[in-house]
């Protein structure tokens, strides 16, 4: 029976210096080779898990990109997007007018790039394309983007004091009714349409490739890696998972992301 492992990318299949280790690259090609489903899982922009994904020899056939926690799924078979979902240009300006009005760091995407306004052509947007493979244009306003972006995100590296607050302001604007506004990570405020998940983008693409749930791994160890922990069949946690993430899981590894975690999963519920 087919099997289908969605992998979050950072801190689950990368280490810390975001490489693949020998073992989970040995384990996902064994994978492969009898016939299961890897997909990427990632809240990285399309493009950026496509440099990666080609990077880590994941584009054959059997391959998927989740991107956007959910917002994109790319099939490498089929050369393209199968599904997406994008926030609303409109409801992206109002969030950038807020972001400026508090002075806080905030970007969007398009098919190609990181996109900021003049104001964020900063330390912050060259930390976070340089974390995740990827560049950044800037645009004069973001009304001028010509597009629906993927998501929009707040990022803040040393705290929250900013962004928590604009949390709360965005979740009790009932024009963004229509958006999921979350934690990502510590640094990453991430805004979505509601709905729009890993674990919703697992059950979506399981029911595609005509996988039952029952068959399908998913791994992770952060906050947005949650709602596919919890819709897959077996739900693994990294050893280096954050606790709430854990709890969430029907399995932790005994390894982490440096020492081959990964692997652990493939041979014990995939193989």
């Amino acid at each position: 029976m087919t099997k289908a492992l969605f992998l979050d990318l950072d801190g689950t299949l990368l280490d810390d210096q975001k490489n693949i280790t020998a073992g989970n690259r040995r384990a996902i090609e064994d994978m492969l080779a009898a016939g299961h489903k890897c997909i990427i899982t990632t809240g990285r922009p399309l493009f950026s898990a496509l440099i990666q994904a080609h990077r880590l020899g994941l584009d054959a056939p059997g391959c998927y990109v989740i991107a956007y926690n959910g917002g994109q799924i790319y099939d490498f078979a089929a050369g393209r997007k199968v599904f997406e979902s994008l926030v609303p240009l409109p409801l992206a300006e109002k969030l950038f007018a807020e972001a400026e009005r508090r002075g806080l760091h905030i970007q969007a995407y398009d098919d190609d790039a990181v996109v900021v306004e003049p104001r964020c052509d900063d330390e912050t947007v060259r930390r976070y394309t340089s974390l995740n493979l990827s560049h950044f244009r800037v645009v004069d306003r973001i009304g001028n983007l010509g597009c629906d972006p993927g998501k929009v995100l707040l990022a803040d590296y040393d705290s929250r004091l900013g962004t928590e607050p604009y949390r709360q302001w965005a979740i009790a604007q009932p024009e963004f009714a229509g958006l999921d506004i979350f934690f990502s990570c510590f640094e990453y405020l991430e805004i979505v349409n509601k709905g729009i998940s890993k674990g919703a983008a697992l059950r979506q693409l399981a029911e595609v490739l005509g996988i039952p749930i029952e068959n399908t791994v998913s791994a992770g160890d952060a906050p947005n890696d949650t709602p596919m922990i919890r819709a897959a069949g077996v739900g693994c946690a990294m050893k280096n998972a954050d606790e709430d993430v854990k709890a969430a899981a029907d399995y932790v590894t005994e390894r982490d992301n440096n020492h081959d975690g990964i692997e652990e999963v493939i041979r014990k519920f995939i193989l």
